[in-house]
């Protein structure tokens, strides 16, 4: 759908990886998890400002102070395509699906606004988005936001006992369409570590294309950005004429939940969870 090297990362086809995998080392996973931690917390602000009256803009600005204080690149801003991308979040309100630019609009009762945001401390990437519920919403989106992040966290569940990623993806889909909704289909996860966006590609579906040239193993020291995409109506998206917000092509909700995971020996670990206290972080 957008076609420029630079504007990739917003719409993409699946594809074989590059090269090998990246599959990293204990320590490199503690290192993600210091700036998974702070991703963490930029939620916890976000969440407490989900009020009707709050400006998308004052979101953003609470999460871009709260990276600074802590001395933490945020990987959003700056990101090139038709202008550099202004803002430390993306903020989706109601059928905006990913990448709304953070604005004066003030959120209703009602609303649904997906946020997505990730930083980078020391070098390492934490990545993780949710959708938030603005007072009471009715009954059929509350369910939608149910239902999606009911499937990452299937995803979740799942990585440490699947061999291959399309076995979870298979699993997510089914998940998603058996409650009537639909999988996004033009965007998709991601591997991350030293960069926000690595190798492989990580569908929430299954097609013919990724099955002959786009599936990966799931093996220890694999870390990914797991984030379904759920639209109440059809799966097709477009571009705004911001050229940056993806909404749904019919104007009905979308949702959107993502963490980082980094599949271990013993597991998976949610690198952009809340903290544990038996956790070693470096």
């Amino acid at each position: 759908m957008l076609s420029s090297d630079a504007f990739k990362w917003l719409s993409v086809n699946i594809k074989m990886a590059s090269g090998p995998l990246n599959l990293r080392s204990n320590r490199e996973m503690r290192m993600m998890r210091r700036a998974g931690l702070l991703v963490w917390k930029a939620h916890q602000t976000v969440s407490q400002m989900m009020q009707p009256g709050v400006q998308t803009d004052e979101i953003d600005a609470e999460v871009d102070a709260l990276y600074k204080q802590h001395d933490a690149t945020a990987l959003f801003q700056g990101v090139p395509g038709p202008f550099p991308f202004p803002a430390v979040t993306c903020i989706s309100v109601n059928e905006a699906i990913v990448h709304g630019i953070p604005s004066s609009r003030k959120l209703q009762e009602g609303d649904i606004v997906s946020v997505d945001t990730g930083c980078k401390v020391n070098g390492w990437c934490g990545d993780a988005a949710a959708t938030y519920r603005v007072g009471r919403i009715d009954g059929p989106t509350d369910r939608l936001l149910e239902t999606t992040e009911r499937s990452l966290n299937l995803a979740i569940e799942l990585m440490g006992n699947r061999k291959w990623w399309s076995e979870v993806a298979r699993e997510m889909q089914s998940l998603i369409e058996a409650a009537g909704f639909s999988v996004v289909k033009e965007l998709v996860g991601h591997g991350i570590g030293r960069q926000m966006h690595e190798d492989p590609q990580v569908p929430n579906f299954v097609n013919d294309e990724f099955l002959k040239s786009g599936d990966f193993e799931l093996r220890p020291g694999l870390v990914l950005a797991i984030e379904p995409m759920v639209n109440m109506g059809a799966a097709e998206v477009k571009v705004l004429p911001d050229q940056w917000t993806q909404v749904s092509v019919d104007g009905r909700p979308s949702a959107h939940f993502e963490h980082t995971v980094a599949l271990t020996s013993s597991g998976p670990w949610v690198l952009t969870g809340p903290f544990q206290e038996r956790e070693q972080v470096e």
